[in-house]
């Protein structure tokens, strides 16, 4: 048996209208053509459905039986459909972004609550993890992007940089706060004036260490023993309490001020680290991610410059470009 959805509600309507001429019509097609479907329907249930006289078309006792059924199957058919609908809609507007911890801490409640406003249809949904994690998620489709420093080449992944980030020295804070309780501006410093710094850093496997590292190398400063820490809000910490000076990204100074440490620029020469934008190859971008992109580089200029303003709150509304 192979009854269409179609056919029942050609049926259904014949049913209500009395009919077949106002049906046709209904239905966009002609009369001729709905008659051959509801002979088609008859022979497959072996049962006449309807008795038509030159007046009138009336149910027989075995489309009276068919009725209720072919309203049910029909309503059931209809209320999945709006349900698949209403899902498919959820997953068209929905962003799922990959990113290391510094950057879902510090830089995505910032746009996602900016984002929020202009879009509030659109749910974004954020796994913070480890670098090669977040990589792993785009690969495996289980993100529709990622966000970090220094992702490794893949055929599969196709990278974007969205800014480049000075290194920073930041150290114990020892500046005069001003009124709004921000440090003052640190004096940029030459690299080769870290030989008589104690530096703390991140473990020597990670990919802004190394960058470090090898800019390190040539003070001839790189293979000092020194303390390491995993995380950026935990190294920042730890300077703050006097253990040591280290080298990040300026992208951390939102951190920098909760922790309330100096930071200067470093130069001679300035190095900076590549923030990357990842997604997989081949595969269509999802709706509202190059508007979600665009708002979020707007955003990475302010934060590399440090601006004293105090606008990084969600509710502080759209800062001004420095």
């Amino acid at each position: 048996m192979n009854i269409s959805t179609r056919q029942l509600k050609a049926f259904l309507l014949i049913a209500q209208l009395k009919n077949f001429t106002r049906a046709a019509e209904r239905l966009h097609i002609t009369q001729a053509g709905l008659s051959v479907m509801m002979r088609e329907l008859e022979v497959q249930l072996a049962s006449r459905l309807f008795d038509r006289t030159t007046r009138s078309v009336t149910l027989t006792p075995a489309g009276e039986k068919l009725l209720p059924i072919a309203q049910a199957a029909v309503e059931g058919l209809e209320q999945v459909a709006a349900q698949l609908d209403d899902m498919s809609d959820r997953a068209r507007y929905l962003l799922r972004v990959a990113a290391t911890p510094l950057v879902s801490s510090t830089l995505l409640p910032l746009v996602i609550s900016r984002f929020r406003q202009q879009y509030p249809d659109v749910t974004v949904r954020v796994v913070d993890t480890d670098l090669k994690q977040v990589q792993a998620l785009v690969e495996g489709g289980a993100a529709d992007f990622g966000l970090g420093f220094f992702f490794e080449g893949s055929k599969s992944i196709e990278r974007r940089l969205l800014y480049d980030f000075p290194l920073v020295l930041v150290g114990p804070l020892q500046a005069q706060a001003d009124d709004a309780g921000l440090p003052a501006p640190a004096m940029p410093v030459p690299w080769d004036s870290l030989r008589e710094q104690t530096l703390i850093g991140l473990p020597p496997d990670n990919p802004i260490q190394q960058l470090v590292d090898r800019q390190l190398a040539r003070t001839g400063h790189a293979d000092a023993e020194r303390a390491s820490f995993n995380h950026f809000d935990t190294l920042i910490a730890m300077v703050a309490i006097g253990l040591g000076s280290a080298v990040i990204p300026s992208f951390a100074m939102p951190a920098c001020r909760r922790h309330r440490v100096s930071a200067a620029p470093l130069v001679q020469p300035q190095v900076t680290a590549g923030f990357h934008q990842i997604s997989r190859k081949g595969r269509g971008k999802p709706f509202y991610m190059a508007e979600f992109t665009d708002m979020l580089i707007g955003m990475l200029p302010q934060m590399a410059a440090g601006d004293r303003q105090p606008p990084w709150r969600p509710d502080a509304g759209t800062p001004e470009s420095g």
